[in-house]
Protein backbone atom coordinates (compact mmCIF):
# COMPACT_ATOMS: atom_id res chain seq x y z
CA UNK A 1 0.00 0.00 0.00
CA UNK A 2 1.25 3.44 -0.90
CA UNK A 3 1.74 5.51 2.23
CA UNK A 4 2.50 8.96 0.87
CA UNK A 5 1.35 11.50 -1.69
CA UNK A 6 3.58 14.02 -3.44
CA UNK A 7 2.91 16.78 -5.93
CA UNK A 8 4.72 19.82 -7.25
CA UNK A 9 3.06 23.16 -7.88
CA UNK A 10 4.28 26.54 -8.97
CA UNK A 11 3.56 29.34 -6.52
CA UNK A 12 4.10 33.04 -6.82
CA UNK A 13 6.28 34.40 -4.04
CA UNK A 14 4.85 37.89 -3.51
CA UNK A 15 7.80 39.99 -2.41
CA UNK A 16 5.87 43.27 -2.73
CA UNK A 17 2.91 44.62 -4.68
CA UNK A 18 5.25 45.25 -7.61
CA UNK A 19 7.51 42.21 -7.37
CA UNK A 20 6.67 38.50 -7.48
CA UNK A 21 8.44 35.48 -8.83
CA UNK A 22 7.38 31.90 -9.41
CA UNK A 23 8.97 29.10 -7.44
CA UNK A 24 8.46 25.34 -7.37
CA UNK A 25 6.89 24.00 -4.18
CA UNK A 26 6.66 20.34 -3.28
CA UNK A 27 3.50 19.23 -1.52
CA UNK A 28 3.87 16.15 0.66
CA UNK A 29 1.62 13.98 2.77
CA UNK A 30 2.64 10.86 4.69
CA UNK A 31 0.16 8.45 6.27
CA UNK A 32 2.59 8.01 9.19
CA UNK A 33 1.85 11.65 10.10
CA UNK A 34 -1.80 11.70 9.00
CA UNK A 35 -2.79 15.13 10.30
CA UNK A 36 -0.03 17.11 8.55
CA UNK A 37 0.88 18.28 5.08
CA UNK A 38 4.33 19.57 4.18
CA UNK A 39 5.23 22.32 1.76
CA UNK A 40 8.86 22.47 0.70
CA UNK A 41 9.77 25.81 -0.88
CA UNK A 42 12.68 26.05 -3.30
CA UNK A 43 13.71 29.69 -3.16
CA UNK A 44 16.48 30.78 -5.53
CA UNK A 45 19.89 30.77 -3.87
CA UNK A 46 18.65 29.26 -0.61
CA UNK A 47 18.38 25.76 0.77
CA UNK A 48 14.86 24.30 0.53
CA UNK A 49 12.58 25.26 3.42
CA UNK A 50 9.85 22.91 4.65
CA UNK A 51 6.75 23.96 6.54
CA UNK A 52 4.42 21.41 8.13
CA UNK A 53 0.90 22.26 9.24
CA UNK A 54 -2.53 20.69 9.49
CA UNK A 55 -4.07 19.12 6.42
CA UNK A 56 -7.44 20.42 7.59
CA UNK A 57 -6.06 23.99 7.69
CA UNK A 58 -5.08 23.75 4.03
CA UNK A 59 -8.49 22.31 3.13
CA UNK A 60 -10.40 24.99 5.06
CA UNK A 61 -8.18 27.81 3.77
CA UNK A 62 -9.10 27.10 0.17
CA UNK A 63 -12.68 28.19 0.91
CA UNK A 64 -12.41 30.73 3.75
CA UNK A 65 -9.72 32.64 5.63
CA UNK A 66 -8.28 30.58 8.45
CA UNK A 67 -5.19 29.98 10.53
CA UNK A 68 -3.80 31.24 13.78
CA UNK A 69 -0.18 31.77 14.56
CA UNK A 70 2.45 31.23 11.89
CA UNK A 71 0.28 29.92 9.03
CA UNK A 72 -2.66 31.76 7.45
CA UNK A 73 -4.46 30.52 4.36
CA UNK A 74 -7.26 32.32 2.52
CA UNK A 75 -8.88 32.41 -0.90
CA UNK A 76 -7.93 35.52 -2.86
CA UNK A 77 -11.57 35.90 -3.93
CA UNK A 78 -13.98 34.29 -1.46
CA UNK A 79 -16.85 34.23 -3.99
CA UNK A 80 -15.06 31.89 -6.38
CA UNK A 81 -12.57 29.05 -6.22
CA UNK A 82 -9.53 30.48 -8.01
CA UNK A 83 -6.34 31.34 -6.17
CA UNK A 84 -5.25 30.95 -2.58
CA UNK A 85 -2.89 33.07 -0.46
CA UNK A 86 -0.61 31.24 1.96
CA UNK A 87 1.10 33.51 4.49
CA UNK A 88 3.91 32.10 6.61
CA UNK A 89 5.39 34.01 9.52
CA UNK A 90 8.38 33.56 11.80
CA UNK A 91 8.65 36.30 14.39
CA UNK A 92 8.34 39.56 12.47
CA UNK A 93 9.30 38.03 9.12
CA UNK A 94 6.49 37.13 6.72
CA UNK A 95 6.32 35.46 3.35
CA UNK A 96 3.25 35.55 1.14
CA UNK A 97 2.57 33.05 -1.64
CA UNK A 98 -0.20 32.80 -4.23
CA UNK A 99 -1.20 29.52 -5.81
CA UNK A 100 -4.05 28.25 -7.94
CA UNK A 101 -6.61 26.34 -5.85
CA UNK A 102 -6.97 23.54 -8.43
CA UNK A 103 -3.67 21.71 -7.75
CA UNK A 104 -4.23 22.06 -3.99
CA UNK A 105 -7.68 20.50 -4.32
CA UNK A 106 -6.26 17.67 -6.46
CA UNK A 107 -3.49 17.03 -3.91
CA UNK A 108 -5.95 17.04 -0.99
CA UNK A 109 -8.22 14.67 -2.89
CA UNK A 110 -5.31 12.22 -3.25
CA UNK A 111 -4.52 12.51 0.48
CA UNK A 112 -8.18 11.84 1.27
CA UNK A 113 -8.12 8.66 -0.81
CA UNK A 114 -5.07 7.52 1.15
CA UNK A 115 -6.40 8.54 4.59
CA UNK A 116 -9.98 9.85 4.62
CA UNK A 117 -10.38 13.08 6.54
CA UNK A 118 -11.62 12.24 10.02
CA UNK A 119 -10.16 8.72 9.90
CA UNK A 120 -6.61 9.65 10.93
CA UNK A 121 -6.97 8.11 14.40
CA UNK A 122 -7.91 4.76 12.89
CA UNK A 123 -4.45 4.25 11.38
CA UNK A 124 -2.90 1.28 13.08
CA UNK A 125 -1.08 2.26 16.25
CA UNK A 126 -1.11 6.04 15.77
CA UNK A 127 -1.20 6.64 19.54
CA UNK A 128 1.79 4.31 20.02
CA UNK A 129 3.73 6.06 17.27
CA UNK A 130 2.90 9.43 18.80
CA UNK A 131 4.05 8.24 22.25
CA UNK A 132 7.29 6.88 20.77
CA UNK A 133 7.98 10.14 18.91
CA UNK A 134 7.26 12.19 22.02
CA UNK A 135 9.53 9.93 24.09
CA UNK A 136 12.35 10.40 21.57
CA UNK A 137 11.94 14.20 21.62
CA UNK A 138 11.95 14.28 25.43
CA UNK A 139 15.03 12.03 25.59
CA UNK A 140 16.88 14.28 23.12
CA UNK A 141 15.86 17.34 25.13
CA UNK A 142 17.18 15.80 28.36
CA UNK A 143 20.42 14.84 26.61
CA UNK A 144 20.86 18.39 25.27
CA UNK A 145 20.25 19.83 28.76
CA UNK A 146 22.86 17.47 30.25
CA UNK A 147 25.39 18.38 27.55
CA UNK A 148 24.77 22.09 28.10
CA UNK A 149 25.01 21.90 31.88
Amino acid sequence: MRESVQAEVMMSFLVSEELAFRIPVELGYDARDPYAVRLTFHLPGDAPVTWAFGRELLLDGINKPCGDGDVHIAPTTPEELSDVHIRLQVGGDRALFRVSAAPLVAFLDRTDRLVPLGQERNLGDFEGLLDAALGKILAESRQNEQNAG
